[in-house]
């Protein structure tokens, strides 16, 4: 695995991705977004095996994009939600998908990510194409394809 630091330069680029660079965490911060709470959630949406999940949560929680919330107590179990700090990543967020959409993907976006209020299309500035609101992450709502059945599902971002 390659490292994780970037100590020899001062570029905030590099310090970023020293926290969200890997092949898995920015997955596990769109899964929060999208309301994903549990591990074993995360662990059914990703297909991401147990051991690399945990340390990505781990790092997350230790980075402050995550917080980890007990939900029960025998046997313990936790919840994770996005802090302010992790919220701040939609932006990049919506980036990857629209660059995604434009140049990685053929045929139509697995997801489409719309207005709530007005059900506009949301464009590179995260703006809506309709009603021209600026929008966010609790402004919006994605329309994922279901490849087994072909029906769409409606996911939306929750609050911490």
């Amino acid at each position: 695995m390659l490292p994780r630091s970037y100590e020899s330069q001062r570029c905030s680029i590099a310090k970023t991705l020293e926290i969200v660079g890997d092949r898995w965490t920015m997955l596990v911060v769109r899964e929060a977004f999208w309301g994903t709470r549990r591990f074993e959630h995360f662990q059914r949406n990703l297909g991401i095996a147990r051991t690399v999940l945990t340390d990505r949560l781990g790092r997350l929680v230790a980075d402050g994009l995550l917080c980890k919330r007990r939900y029960q107590e025998h046997p313990e179990r936790f919840e994770y939600r996005l802090t302010e700090k992790g919220i701040d990543l939609w932006p990049v967020l919506m980036a990857l998908l629209t660059w995604g959409n434009r140049h990685a993907i053929e045929g139509p976006p697995p997801v489409v990510v719309f207005h709530r209020e007005c059900g506009g299309g949301v464009d590179d500035r995260r703006m809506c194409m309709r009603c021209g609101a600026a929008l966010g992450p609790y402004d919006v709502r994605g329309r994922f394809a279901d490849p087994a059945d072909g029906h769409p599902v409606i996911r939306e971002p929750r609050a911490s």
